[in-house]
């Protein structure tokens, strides 16, 4: 369910192995795919039992998209709170996620752009899989 062109610049052979790794490892649970940078976004996928026009979809995504690019300017803070070879680091940033009463958001950042997954509610260990599939889609996105 995506408009073409991308408002990103994605192509389409990116958007079908962005969705088909959240779908792969999230499964019937997933709900939504959205592509972002920091000033646009694309709503990859969208479960079809959600909303009922894609109108509706893109004006709830939109917010979200809004919230969660925030995570553009915490990159610097998640950077100093690695450190390399200590003990006591907690080690390098990977992805967020965001637990709500009926569901998940899950945030994996690349450098300049973003992924989020909605979710029902599901096993937490999924999203280990979605990020780390999604994560080696971010840093080569051809392939």
């Amino acid at each position: 369910m995506y408009s073409v062109p991308f408002s990103t610049g994605i192509d389409t052979p990116f958007a079908d192995s962005v969705v088909s790794a959240a779908r792969t490892t999230l499964g019937d649970s997933l709900r939504s795919v959205i592509y972002f940078g920091e000033h646009e976004m694309d709503l990859l996928y969208v479960r079809k039992d959600l909303y009922e026009t894609e109108q509706g979809a893109m004006e709830v995504k939109s917010r979200l998209v809004e919230f969660e690019r925030i995570g553009f300017d915490e990159a610097p803070i998640r950077s100093v709170l690695s450190v390399p070879n200590d003990p006591s680091s907690i080690g390098t940033y990977e992805f967020t996620v965001r637990i709500h009463d009926d569901g998940y958001v899950i945030r994996i950042l690349g450098d300049s752009v973003g992924v989020l997954l909605t979710t029902d509610e599901m096993d937490v260990e999924a999203f280990e899989d979605a990020a780390e599939a999604i994560t080696r889609l971010l840093k080569d996105p051809v392939g």
